[in-house]
């Protein structure tokens, strides 16, 4: 029984104060519901350097009225360049103007930091209670909804409890018994202030992707024009061979050796104290035990090369709360008046299967971008025949996401290398 000093029961908990958390806590308060977060951190905070937000997810954020202070704070860059590492030249380009017209809302690169803090203060002025320096430590299933326990051994219940926990889900571990799946790619990044790299004649209003042998480098502007972020990815000789220091500045050095003028005065300027080294998880079809939930990396952890990351954390938010909202028709009494086991069924029947491709879409790309050899010679030729104004491999992913199984569009094959000659 709550009293004047003890804040009334939640409808929903939610665990992890990342973008996922926090993105899905703004959801389903827009519905009504009173949701209670809990951050394991002191505070509340991002590390990291730029996003990449498509149109599928800039649409939310303008849904949720977010949009327009997300773009006060990023940059909407002009072009997406695919670029040769090893010669520096251009093999296809998109027009994200006109990708903006086709899908009806714009391609954003955004700092990670200040999209967190966009939806935080989003989260605020829907009521959210934020709890921080609270770690969820357990996640159990009881009549009428689900209840976590902290690691300074409090208990908390609600109808429902989202794990937004990240790659290293406690939750997850109620659905499948796996462990993360190591890419032996490590990421290096940085982004300075533009004054710095102003002269060395980078692209101020695109984003710039270099693809090479084992490695890519990724280049655009955030903050206005303000700052310019790096990020550097690379195959560790190191992972390969078992070796527990892998992905060390040496070996970054190594992997881009070689490489065109671009990336070789981009180099210095990476933050070179720390590195992410890069895992996904294999795709996981069940995200739902009873009252539990995963959401966002808890669910389906992608590698990088789709920048879908992210944004689909941001997706499973948005369709659990249309579909909380198709299935509420009033509170009734203390409760939320929530049909959690069809919303919950209803969640599960779409976001796996779409996230599934994501994924597995992920790992093809970084195939693709990492050829070496004949391999590299034929995807080149492919990128360079592309129609800049082809979107079929993109209409699949930032189309209209998808709140029913019937609504998922078919997705594009990708062009077998093999059937491709290239001219001497």
């Amino acid at each position: 029984m709550s009293s004047r000093n003890t804040p009334p029961r939640p409808d929903v908990l939610v665990a992890g104060g990342g973008i996922g958390g926090l993105s899905a806590a703004l959801a389903l308060a827009r519905q009504g519901l009173r949701v209670r977060l809990y951050e394991q951190a002191p505070e509340f905070g991002e590390v990291g350097a730029g996003l990449q937000l498509a149109p599928n997810c800039t649409r939310i954020l303008h849904e949720y009225g977010l949009l327009d202070e997300a773009v006060r704070l990023g940059v909407l860059p002009e072009r997406m360049l695919m670029k040769d590492a090893l010669d520096g030249k251009v093999l296809t380009r998109v027009d994200l103007k006109d990708l903006a017209r086709r899908y009806g809302f714009p391609y954003l690169v955004i700092h990670r930091s200040d999209l967190h803090g966009v939806l935080l203060r989003g989260c605020r002025r829907a009521g959210v209670e934020l709890v921080t320096g609270a770690r969820v430590v357990a996640y159990e299933n009881v009549p009428d909804g689900a209840r976590v326990t902290l690691a300074d051994g409090r208990e908390d219940r609600a109808e429902a409890v989202l794990a937004a926990d990240g790659l290293h889900s406690v939750a997850r571990e109620l659905l499948i018994d796996d462990e993360p799946v190591n890419s032996a790619y490590v990421a290096y990044r940085g982004a300075v202030p533009f004054e710095r790299v102003r002269a060395n004649g980078v692209h101020e209003k695109d984003v710039v992707l270099y693809v090479g042998p084992h490695a890519h480098f990724v280049q655009y502007p955030l903050r206005g024009g303000e700052m310019f972020n790096q990020v550097a990815v690379f195959r560790s000789p190191k992972a390969l061979a078992g070796a527990d220091d892998w992905g060390t500045p040496d070996e970054l050095d190594r992997a881009f050796a070689g490489t065109c003028e671009q990336i070789q005065k981009g180099l210095p300027l990476m933050w070179r104290d720390r590195w992410w080294r890069m895992f996904d998880r294999d795709p996981l079809m069940k995200w739902v035990t009873g009252r539990v939930a995963l959401l966002g990396d808890a669910a389906h952890p992608p590698l990088q090369y789709m920048a879908q990351g992210a944004v689909m954390a941001v997706e499973d938010g948005w369709v659990l709360a249309r579909h909380v909202a198709a299935q509420r028709p009033r509170r009734t009494g203390t409760g939320s008046g929530v049909d959690w086991g069809t919303a919950l069924a209803a969640y599960e029947a779409v976001r796996p299967e779409h996230c599934r491709r994501v994924v597995l879409t992920a790992r093809s790309w970084g195939e693709l971008w990492h050829h070496v050899g004949i391999r590299r010679e034929q995807r080149n030729a492919v990128m360079r025949a592309r129609d800049t104004y082809d979107y079929s491999f993109m209409d699949w992913i930032y189309g209209p996401t998808a709140l029913t199984p019937d609504q998922e569009p078919p997705m594009y094959p990708a062009v077998p290398l093999d059937s491709v000659v290239v001219s001497s």
